[in-house]
């Protein structure tokens, strides 16, 4: 489960980035994106899938955490 740095761009957008893969990529969706949670199954531009546990409150971004590879 490696540490990820999720920024947010001056787009707007998300930026996924995993530096013991440097893997830096734009999160495409998120599962729960509420004011209240963030979290699940995120999907990458790449169209990798990782998972986190949902967070409540919702991380205020640049953020590290803990995600797991997930389906696809």
């Amino acid at each position: 489960m490696p540490n990820v740095m999720i920024r947010r761009k001056d787009s707007g957008e998300l930026l996924f980035y995993v530096a013991k893969k440097d893997l830096e990529e734009t999160i495409a969706s998120v599962q729960v994106d509420t004011a209240l949670q963030w979290g699940g199954e995120v999907a990458l531009t790449d169209g990798s899938r990782w998972y986190v546990e949902p967070i409540s409150p919702p991380p205020v971004f640049p953020a590290t955490l803990r995600f797991r590879r997930g389906e696809g």
